[in-house]
């Protein structure tokens, strides 16, 4: 890009007034960023939904001055960045109308015809939300998809690390600028993440983690993937506000449940019941709601690897339904030699980890 064009671009980026939305609307109608500026003021106010409020300030030195230094950081740095009409910006982040209009990057990040998923939650991550990260990202490694988080404390560093851990592409959206790290504890993680993926952000070089910062990022984390996945939450949180983002963007929603009344599982059982997300037990239950193909390599060891693994007990009631069909509960004891309280509480288990249902009558059947 030509230097002209960024330093628009950067421009444009620090007037208060012009958000995302409205300088894409401005360098649609005057052709590019660097046109903006050189169009007379009565010309941009001719175009619709464009006031006087808005364009306050568009000329002023100030922005000038403080496009110029960012420029120069910029080359002095070498920090990459994507503009959101190049072919490289990322392609699900092109459809979202507040999508950011220059992106920075650092890192080894390639998003080329790649599956991408967000996976966010709560900073105080319990040991159940530790485990499923763990067994996610094992489970779906054979699939190679891009793991995009928000690299915070709890479960955004859990999956990223898990990700690491099995050679996946994985990205840090962050709400400060590339010349920092926040929280600092994690910058330990920072070379193996560059390695194999790296760090997005909108925000400027010298831009602090201010409060209001994690919100405006949890648009990227959002808007950059197909499906954003919320692991643990309370009942409020900035992984729920995420999930609305991704909602109303018409991206698929995923919540891990957890048990009634755990304080972290209050905000996914929500998402679950109000049918704002689908219920998420097992990587398997991704790629069947996604129609993920599963690569033709090695079929058999993928399936094997997305499943969830079972218990002796769990095995001997999966094997009864798969033969059998539809069971009571009384049936399903008697015939797999349990006690009734033992049965229920496995049947339990076993509809969490996805493979078996109830049905109306006291029923259950082998998904």
């Amino acid at each position: 890009m030509a230097k002209d064009e960024l330093i628009a671009l950067l421009r444009l980026q620090n007037i208060p007034n012009i958000g995302d939305v409205i300088a894409k609307k401005l360098i649609g109608c005057c052709g590019g960023p660097a046109a903006i500026f050189d169009d007379k003021l009565k010309s941009l106010l001719k175009i619709d939904g464009i006031g006087t409020h808005t364009l306050q300030g568009i000329h002023d030195k100030e922005h000038i001055e403080a496009a110029e230094s960012e420029y120069n950081s910029i080359k002095s740095k070498n920090i990459g960045y994507s503009y959101f009409m190049d072919e490289d910006y990322p392609s699900y982040l092109k459809h979202c109308i507040d999508g950011p209009i220059l992106l920075f990057k650092k890192g080894n990040i390639d998003l080329a015809g790649r599956k991408i998923i967000s996976v966010v939650g709560t900073r105080k991550i319990t040991s159940y939300g530790n485990a499923f990260c763990e067994k996610f990202i094992a489970d779906i490694a054979p699939l190679n998809p891009i793991i995009v988080s928000g690299f915070a404390y709890g479960v955004d560093i859990c999956i990223q690390k898990a990700a690491v851990k099995h050679g996946l592409q994985t990205i840090g959206c962050l709400a400060h600028g590339l010349n920092q790290i926040y929280p600092r504890v994690h910058a330990k993680y920072t070379t193996d993440i560059e390695k194999n993926g790296g760090f997005l952000t909108d925000f400027w070089s010298n831009s602090t983690p201010e409060r209001e910062n994690f919100l405006k990022r949890n648009r990227i984390v959002a808007g950059i993937s197909e499906a954003t996945i919320v692991v643990e939450s309370a009942e409020k949180g900035g992984s729920l506000v995420t999930a609305d983002i991704a909602h109303s963007y018409s991206r698929d929603v995923f919540a891990v449940p957890g048990r009634a009344g755990d304080k972290y599982s209050l905000g996914c059982n929500n998402l679950i019941k109000q049918q704002k997300a689908h219920m998420l037990t097992s990587a398997a239950d991704l790629v069947y709601l996604l129609g993920w193909d599963v690569p033709d390599k090695e079929p058999k060891t993928v399936q094997k690897q997305l499943f969830v693994e079972l218990d002796t007990v769990e095995k001997s009631i999966y094997s009864y339904l798969q033969k059998d069909g539809k069971q009571l509960l009384d049936s399903i004891a008697l015939q797999c030699q349990l006690p009734i309280f033992k049965t229920s509480s496995t049947l339990l288990n076993m509809e969490m980890k996805g493979v078996v249902r109830p049905l109306p009558g006291k029923l259950f059947e082998a998904i």
